[in-house]
């Protein structure tokens, strides 16, 4: 019978799926979305880069975020808040004291895992057969330490941030000041996050450097309508990953039981993807209280409380907050929308998404009539979407090779073109071919992608 990494027996349910992450891993590198950080040093443990594609469906997923969440509500603004923050954010958020993680050692072969894993430990036994003892558990701090200052024996300590979440609130007053939002209103933000991850792995699912996805949502405590916004960012969090073509069976809510929140945390809700290696969190919605804003103001000495415009009442806002990764967001959007028809791989990524909207070929690479007509129309499309110019090998392959990258539409230039100023579009999912006129394509691909 199969057995796992850690020697354990494994199931074909389990078997299929780890091979279709090796196949996920594979194409992501093969094909220039994610390599492995430093590779060539022998690598850095949970870090990951991103390619020319990679950067592209990242970049694609932000911005659609960004729209969606800031653009195009009244009710939102951006901030871009720094890395670095001053130590004294983390006292008073309480990620020095608390931001922690049990760890345990196996004595036998010295690997370390978080105690509260226990998926990880049982998988561990099973490869030893039983035969580990474990150290006791001890605390670890996540925060990973920088230092800055000119001369090395002066340098102060500092955090890099553990999470985005801290810059939003100590800009709460600024925003106030500085703009003529009045509760109910929240602050978007996305930005990069590093955590001293005991046990990085599932690829970029747990990474030591990551980026993040956020909304703090500021409202009236008095009005006792804190559930009703709570219910109504796990909505729009849940319908946003829909829209974007995850399937509706891989996603689900998975309330945190009381021990497993945080002290101060007044609900909390994980939305889950059903990845390769299990219910994952892809999101969480979380309730956190008056608890960022109270810290704050205690630790800093500043009033931080919200003066309402109309009646001059102040008090401290509670938080309803949406946490997202970027780099989960992508991975799970990549296995979702891998595919495997007719003998060949096709990532049907939505079309907001994909890194190229479209390729552009002429039909027959030696043909200069043919190149000539195809690199205009591709200089042409490159101005609205981001294209692609292929005229390797033989049409099929060219058509097989934009599927497996997800290209949504592929445009052919032919002989027939030369003379009717018309084009084949053909259809990535469907693989249905049309013919468009050259003057009506720019508006043909709008219709399809925006």
């Amino acid at each position: 019978m199969p057995r796992s990494a850690c020697g354990g027996a494994r199931n074909d349910k389990a078997n299929m799926n780890d091979d279709l992450m090796q196949k996920i891993v594979a194409l992501c590198k093969r094909r220039g979305f994610i390599y492995p950080g430093s590779e060539i040093y022998g690598g850095l443990g949970g870090t990951w880069d991103y390619g020319p594609l990679g950067v592209e469906l990242k970049n694609n997923i932000k911005r659609q975020w960004w729209k969606d969440v800031v653009q195009l509500r009244e009710d939102m603004v951006g901030i871009d808040s720094a890395i670095m923050l001053n130590p004294k954010v983390w006292e008073a958020s309480g990620h020095v004291e608390a931001f922690t993680d049990p760890l345990v050692e196996c004595k036998v072969c010295h690997a370390r895992f978080r105690a509260d894993h226990t998926r990880e430990t049982l998988e561990h036994e099973k490869s030893h057969d039983g035969k580990v003892e474990w150290t006791q558990p001890q605390k670890f701090n996540l925060l990973v330490k920088a230092y800055l200052g000119v001369l090395e024996d002066k340098q102060s300590e500092i955090y890099l941030r553990g999470e985005i979440t801290q810059g939003v609130h100590v800009n709460f007053k600024n925003v106030l000041d500085s703009t003529r939002v009045k509760i109910p209103f929240g602050i978007a933000q996305v930005g990069k996050s590093f955590r001293n991850e005991i046990t990085p792995g599932n690829f970029t699912f747990r990474s030591r450097e990551f980026e993040q996805m956020e909304i703090q949502y500021y409202i009236d405590p008095k009005g006792k309508e804190d559930q009703k916004w709570f219910e109504y960012w796990k909505k729009q969090r849940m319908d946003w990953y829909l829209s974007l073509g995850i399937k509706k069976e891989n996603l689900r809510f998975r309330d945190h039981e009381e021990k497993e929140r945080a002290h101060y945390a007044k609900a909390a809700t994980d939305i889950e993807y059903n990845s390769p290696f299990g219910w994952s969190e892809f999101e969480g919605i979380h309730h956190r209280g008056d608890w960022d804003l109270s810290r704050h103001e205690q630790y800093s000495g500043q009033d931080m409380k919200y003066r309402d415009p109309d009646t001059g009442e102040e008090y401290l806002p509670w938080v309803i907050e949406t946490s997202g990764g970027v780099d989960r967001a992508a991975l799970f959007l990549l296995v979702d929308a891998y595919s495997e028809e007719g003998g060949r791989t096709i990532l049907k990524l939505h079309q907001k998404l994909a890194p190229y909207k479209v390729a552009v070929f002429p039909l027959l690479a030696n043909k200069p009539k043919l190149v000539g007509l195809a690199k205009k129309i591709y200089q042409d499309l490159k101005q609205d979407f981001i294209s692609a110019w292929d005229d390797r090998g033989n049409i099929g392959g060219r058509y097989a090779s934009q599927d497996e990258i997800g290209t949504p539409f592929c445009v052919t230039v032919d002989f027939q073109s030369l003379e009717d100023e018309m084009v084949t579009v053909r259809d990535r999912d469907s693989a249905k071919q049309e013919r468009v006129k050259i003057v009506d394509l720019k508006s043909y691909l709008h219709g399809k992608i925006d």
